[in-house]
């Protein structure tokens, strides 16, 4: 089968497209024929080591899990013979960002793992970029007990992240300012966003309105600049470390002191969030965004454009 693989850490280009063997289920997991898979923050992060921190997880040196790629939608080819969950046939869709392997015609995940059958109304190039974005989000609403009433400003509202979490505050019931640039203005509108705040003509720091939440999904500003803007118990969260790992440490110093803070939730997803989001998704409360398709064959020029922090929502890769 044809899978992208990366033996070193380093550039887009360390990632080759190369015949490798074929999976095998064990006894409780499903072989998926993979569709369309997507590039997004998270494999460009476990490719480069660019947080050294991340090796530890995939592999000191070198990466132990060659193959990347944890968002994915298919269809069941094979199963393990205590399989009960999914049946050869079933289109499925999922996340995993533990031993990853969408990058690839075949992969395996174990049945009670982040996967579940696809949604009814979906393609499966729409379905793949369901999980990534989304769960990241999700985590960030959660920890931050976004509710009804409240008011929340989401920077980059156009990313896999920030197009997730404008959708999915507006369905925990929150006013939502959304700030991006001129030519998705419209679009985040269409999303639910109740104002949109263009950072090319407005400095969105320097509003005079004040939040229950502030959630950066692009990292790009900081708890200092953003202290203004939060209410008396104000939450700040940001997708990234921050400058010298700073959101770390006031994640763990600022709740001792009342009063504003910052939040660095550790995202985490489970069969139940892949299956609440499918839910969403059928009943038009939440729809993943697509900026660009590549083939497989292409996916070198897709980790470039997704470098560029420039994309809008995701991009996918399609395999047939």
């Amino acid at each position: 089968m044809r899978a992208a693989i990366n033996t070193e850490y380093g550039p887009p280009e360390v990632v080759k497209v190369v015949e490798v063997d074929k999976p095998s289920p064990k006894d409780n997991e499903v072989l998926i024929k993979v569709y369309a898979t997507t590039v997004n923050r998270t494999d460009c992060g476990f490719r480069s080591a660019e947080y050294f921190i991340s090796r530890f997880f995939s592999g000191l040196l070198r990466p132990k899990n060659k193959t990347l790629g944890n968002e994915f939608a298919g269809q069941v080819e094979a199963i393990g013979k205590n399989v009960t969950l999914f049946k050869i046939g079933n289109k499925v869709f999922g996340y995993n960002d533990i031993k990853f392997g969408a990058h690839a015609e075949y992969m395996i995940i174990g049945e009670n793992e982040a996967i579940t059958t696809m949604p009814s109304n979906l393609t499966y190039e729409e379905a793949a970029p369901i999980t990534e974005g989304a769960h990241y989000a999700l985590c960030g609403i959660r920890a931050a007990k976004i509710k009804s009433g409240q008011e929340i400003l989401i920077n980059g509202a156009t990313g896999a992240i920030g197009s997730a979490a404008v959708q999915l505050s507006k369905y925990f019931g929150a006013a939502v300012t959304a700030v991006c640039d001129t030519k998705n203005v419209a679009l985040v509108k269409s999303l639910g966003a109740d104002v949109v705040i263009d950072y090319t003509k407005q400095d969105f720091t320097k509003i005079s309105q004040t939040f229950d939440v502030v959630f950066d999904a692009v990292g790009k500003s900081s708890f200092g600049q953003c202290k203004s803007l939060l209410n008396k118990n104000g939450i700040y969260m940001s997708t990234e470390l921050g400058k010298n790992s700073e959101n770390i440490f006031l994640a763990l110093m600022t709740p001792l002191f009342g009063g504003k803070k910052v939040l660095f939730p550790i995202p985490t997803i489970s069969k139940e969030d892949v299956i609440f989001l499918k839910e969403l998704v059928e009943t038009n409360k939440y729809k993943p965004v697509i900026d660009r398709r590549y083939p497989l064959e292409q996916i070198v020029e897709a980790y470039k454009f997704v470098e560029t922090g420039q994309k809008t929502g995701n991009v996918v890769i399609t395999l047939t």
